[in-house]
């Protein structure tokens, strides 16, 4: 198995700002998939680990008794509270490191764009001892398909390609799917949900998106910042009408259950 991320508590405290404008929505068709899929009820308790800003513990909210949203990065717990307002979630400064019993008894654990930072085999080996029998992990992520609508995702790769942290791209040589570590693990009875949607996004909230990830981040300054932006908009503006440039996004959710016994 490929070695884990080295841990890194505050890798996205400059991204925070930015997720929320630049980064896709989950489409709630897709949680409702996922909590079809799941069984999930309202008598649950949903775990949101490495929970960002929170997209995924508003979106189980409503579907579940309790949620409870983990992240090392106090800037994103802080944007995660913001915007859950009176929903009934628990947010905890922590991460799959710190699982253990104290945390309580779930029927689904939730983790979006998160599961790669994590030492994977070990996040499976805990929340094994966390999950009910009957319960679930989903894996939660987005990725664009090679449609007409995407054309302008090579100039966009290219545009963010010299704003790269060699470190923090690093992790990607001997990459090992997540199906694998599922495969390994208590919750290896796989299924795959998946919803595509096409949107216009504006320029300005794919600038917000380059920001929001952790390679391009411009933690070192404004001045990367600004160039990085003027990269995006220069990349993205043959492609735009109206300042706005249409996208084809597929969202899917990984989910591990326990397989049955026989």
């Amino acid at each position: 198995m490929a070695a884990p991320i080295p841990f890194l508590p505050h890798r996205f405290r400059a991204a925070a700002s930015h997720y929320l404008a630049g980064r896709p929505p989950y489409p709630p068709r897709l949680i409702a998939h996922v909590a079809t899929l799941t069984e999930l009820d309202g008598n649950a308790r949903v775990l949101d680990l490495g929970c960002g800003p929170g997209q995924l513990a508003r979106a189980f909210a409503p579907l579940a008794a309790e949620v409870v949203a983990v992240d090392p990065e106090p800037e994103m717990l802080s944007a995660a509270r913001r915007a859950a307002g009176t929903l009934p979630i628990r947010f905890l400064q922590g991460s799959s490191y710190d699982l253990g019993p104290g945390f309580g008894r779930f029927h689904l654990a939730v983790m979006g764009r998160s599961f790669h930072w994590m030492d994977r085999a070990e996040t499976l080996r805990r929340l094994d001892q966390l999950i009910d029998p009957g319960g679930a992990v989903a894996l939660f992520g987005d990725t664009h398909p090679d449609l007409p609508e995407n054309a302008w995702r090579p100039a966009w790769r290219q545009a963010l390609a010299p704003f790269r942290d060699p470190e923090r791209e690093s992790h990607r040589a001997g990459w090992m799917r997540h199906e694998a570590f599922l495969l390994g693990s208590a919750f290896a009875q796989l299924d795959l949900v998946a919803a595509f949607d096409r949107r216009l996004s504006p320029i300005a909230s794919l600038v917000e998106r380059a920001l929001s990830m952790s390679s391009t981040n411009p933690a070192n300054g404004e001045v990367q910042g600004e160039a990085l932006q003027a990269a995006v908009v220069a990349a993205l503006s043959p492609f735009a009408v109206d300042g706005m440039v249409t996208e084809v996004v597929e969202s899917y959710a990984l989910i591990g259950t326990r397989p049955e016994v026989p």
